[in-house]
């Protein structure tokens, strides 16, 4: 036996893989890969359920702050309060009806109430509120915004 035999022999009598025969993972590989990526799921998953959730709470908040300082607006500049939200969007204090993203609708708990600026002691919109039922992240109910 020359010695090109013998390396040829004893890289494939010696229990290791020759170059063709290793072309794909063994089912303990594949099972260690899909342990991580399950591992790696169940703690992406909530915190991204949570960055969501809290997302949806500020821009609530964000829209409350709006329609209210348009409320505000309105009523220094028409010295009356509008009737409706709708009324601040034909106005153009709004350009649109905003979406409730604890709903997913643009629905409002209009709050009515006097308008101490009308001599005719008309009501009109005084305040608005979130229709979700629920409570944010620190024990807030959605409707006490």
């Amino acid at each position: 036996m020359n010695i090109r035999e013998l390396i040829k022999f004893s890289s494939t009598s010696a229990g290791r893989r020759s170059p063709e025969r290793q072309r794909g993972f063994s089912l303990l590989e594949l099972m260690i890969a899909m342990f991580i990526l399950i591992i790696l799921l169940s703690v992406a998953i909530p915190t991204y359920q949570r960055s969501v959730q809290q997302a949806r709470e500020t821009v609530l908040k964000e829209n409350l702050w709006q329609m209210r300082r348009a409320i505000d607006q309105f009523s220094a500049d028409k010295g009356k309060l509008p009737k409706s939200i709708d009324e601040l969007v034909e106005a153009k204090y709004l350009r649109e009806k905003p979406l409730d993203p604890i709903l997913e609708k643009p629905e409002w708990d209009e709050v009515q109430g006097e308008d101490t600026n009308s001599p005719d002691g008309e009501s009109g919109l005084k305040d608005v509120k979130s229709m979700a039922e629920g409570e944010d992240s620190d024990g807030t109910a959605y409707n006490k915004y």
